[in-house]
């Protein structure tokens, strides 16, 4: 056996799980600590016909990161910072390195990787390019795929191959799935190939950026606020974050602080990046207009500036999915768990989406989800909690017609954290047979066998 595989229990235990709520103890664990060791343990893995599901710091929501199938590869052990570039604005990284830690190396040159996933201290670079990770700071940035340059990906056979983007502004050879390699690994969830390295695109940190908490007292009134956030033409977001009034008393009693409103109101938390004190003002003004004109409540309003008072909004948020994957674990004991939708749909139509999901919901007797997340983008996070395998029944038939219904109005099943395990089955809502034929012929051109990430996505 390969020295960095294992098939001792408690090892194979401590990798059984990940943010999903799924339990899958996988047969043995590879722990490579550098690229020959991950070549090694694919080229045994080809020979012996044993599947490989890759893994970062496991933090997955779909089960993409575990498995009871072959061996577990933890990329935690390949964490090396290999390169920052100031002057061309790139950093190259092994897989198994922390996205906060490829951040606090950037900022020292006055720039930052954009992407944020909010667990980003507990989130790699390699599990961010798997799903192409988002966060809130997508609203101005954009996802992952739009900050990597280029990947050293290794293939089930142990072959490991460099691919970069062209950089070209015009292009007519051929198809256009063919002309970027790239784009097929970012999002592929470990089907098609081993990211052991990434290029990654820096942009220059902002100077200064305002945040804003601002309360309504209503559902409607707040995700109306944010489709005319994102309508202000002199308003630049760079996230509008929305949180239900269940989802605002978990973030405050984190925080031991009060909003200044009645139980029940609902938040919206924006930020814009400012480049001078002259510009700072106005853009408070313009936030404080428009929440004036929304139904907020304005005197309640919070303002954080300075990197102390943001970190501390970004835990408030953090706070919540946090506290539901504590409380989804505990649901565990009497064979529930909690379910986490990440559907989106065009911004404009989220309030009457979102309206249409609770009726769904309280029709089926289902507990109300705790809904919070990137509404900017159409995209909120939806946590509901099953007390028992009979209200884990009722809970995925509420999501099924949710994400029909999504679909319909011209929306996503799956906006940031991937398919994995726990949403393959509805993928068929959205892709039409003739697009899954493509998928699965890339799968077959790329991993033959089958042998990589065996149940995600396909």
């Amino acid at each position: 056996m390969c020295p960095a595989i294992t098939a001792d229990l408690e090892v194979r235990r401590a990798y059984e799980a990940d943010a999903s709520g799924l339990r899958m103890v996988p047969d043995a664990v590879a722990r490579p600590s550098d690229e020959s060791e991950v070549v090694e343990v694919l080229r045994r893995a080809t020979v012996d016909r044993r599947p490989v599901t890759v893994a970062g710091a496991q933090s997955s929501t779909t089960g993409a990161s575990i498995t009871d199938r072959g061996i577990l590869l933890s990329m935690r052990g390949c964490d090396r910072l290999v390169d920052i570039d100031p002057s061309a604005r790139t950093a190259r990284v092994q897989a198994g390195a922390l996205v906060s830690d490829v951040k606090r190396a950037a900022s020292e040159f006055g720039l930052t990787w954009a992407p944020d996933p909010t667990s980003e201290a507990e989130s790699t670079v390699g599990g961010a390019v798997a799903c192409n990770a988002s966060g809130p700071r997508t609203l101005w940035y954009g996802p992952t795929r739009a900050h990597v340059r280029g990947l050293r990906v290794a293939f089930a056979d142990g072959r490991v191959l460099d691919l970069r983007r062209s950089g070209l502004e015009k292009n007519t050879a051929g198809y256009l799935a063919a002309q970027d390699p790239v784009d097929w690994f970012i999002g592929s969830e470990g089907t098609l190939g081993i990211v052991l390295e990434a290029e990654l695109t820096l942009v220059p940190r902002p100077t200064a950026v305002i945040g804003l908490a601002v309360p309504f007292a209503t559902e409607c009134a707040a995700l109306m606020f944010v489709a005319a956030a994102r309508d202000a033409g002199a308003l630049a977001p760079r996230c509008i974050e929305y949180f239900d009034a269940d989802a605002v008393a978990i973030a405050l009693s984190a925080d031991h602080s009060r909003l200044g409103v009645g139980e029940g109101a609902s938040m919206v938390y924006a930020e814009q990046a400012v480049e001078s004190t002259g510009t700072r003002d106005g853009v408070l003004d313009a936030w404080l207009a428009l929440a004036d004109t929304r139904q907020a409540y304005v005197d309640a309003i919070q303002v954080f500036e300075g990197e102390a008072a943001l970190t501390r909004a970004r835990a408030m948020r953090h706070a919540v999915p946090a506290t539901m994957n504590e409380r989804g674990a505990r649901a565990r004991a009497t064979g529930g768990r909690k379910v986490s939708t990440d559907w989106a749909v065009p911004y404009h139509r989220l309030t009457a989406t979102l309206a249409a999901v609770r009726e769904m919901a309280a029709d089926a007797g289902v507990p109300p989800a705790v809904t919070y997340g990137h509404a900017g983008n159409g995209h909120p996070h939806q946590n509901y909690i099953a007390g028992d395998a009979a209200e884990l029944e009722r809970i995925e038939g509420v999501v099924e017609r949710t994400l029909r219904h999504v679909v319909a109005e011209g929306g996503t099943i799956a906006a940031e954290h991937g398919i994995g395990k726990l949403k393959r089955r509805w993928l068929g809502l959205q892709l039409s047979p003739m697009q899954l034929d493509v998928m699965r012929a890339l799968k077959r051109e790329l991993d033959p066998s089958g042998l990589l990430a065996p149940g995600n996505i396909l």
